[in-house]
């Protein structure tokens, strides 16, 4: 079902181990969202076979976020790009900076009312983007937006697997509430059943 909405984008850091695993600190808002645009590339491998494709391999590589965002405070900055706050409460980037990766949260509202929740969970964000204009005839809002690259997480979920992403609708068969309560009380776990099969 299409999207016809986007608020309530979160942001979560993460803490790894000695093994670098994830764990996720309580999200935070980040920011009032505009657009958010995620792109993904795959890592493809065909096997050919009595003259013919056998064996189709396609796997998650990485992917792009793109944030538009009514602003980005300081707090939120210092995070995601690395930058840092002077004495005088004044943000400074600088050639060196680099957030750590974090995890990111939002929902869509679908057609029907209903909303599609998300968890990326592992972001590495780059400077934003800033586009100012002066003043004309009519006025035109400028607005920050943020790119980061979007990675599978470290941590193996319960089938063993790396994830990527989290994503359910509120009105999907069999979702419970509790699930869509909870969305941004923390990053969402996976959970499977003991042997593998999903609960």
């Amino acid at each position: 079902m299409a999207t016809i909405g986007l608020d309530r984008l979160y942001y979560a850091k993460i803490t790894e181990n000695e093994n670098g695993e994830e764990t996720y600190d309580t999200p935070v808002p980040l920011a009032k969202a505009i657009s958010a645009e995620l792109s993904v590339e795959l890592a493809e491998a065909t096997l050919y076979a009595d003259d013919g494709a056998a064996e189709v391999v396609k796997e998650f590589q990485s992917g792009t976020l793109t944030l538009g965002v009514a602003d980005i405070g300081v707090d939120a900055a210092e995070v995601l790009t690395g930058a840092t706050l002077d004495d005088n409460k004044v943000l400074i980037s600088t050639s060196e900076d680099g957030g750590a990766p974090v995890a990111i949260g939002f929902r869509a509202k679908k057609a029907n009312g209903k909303y599609r929740y998300f968890w990326l969970y592992r972001v590495k964000f780059g400077i934003p983007a800033t586009n100012l204009q002066t003043k004309g005839d009519s006025i035109t809002f400028s607005t920050p937006t943020i790119e980061g690259t979007v990675m599978r997480r470290n941590k193996p979920d319960g089938q063993g697997k790396h994830p990527w992403k989290a994503e359910v609708s509120e009105d999907d068969p069999g979702v419970s509430p509790e699930t869509i309560t909870g969305w941004y009380t923390e990053v969402y776990e996976p959970v499977f059943a003991v042997g593998g099969g999903s609960e």
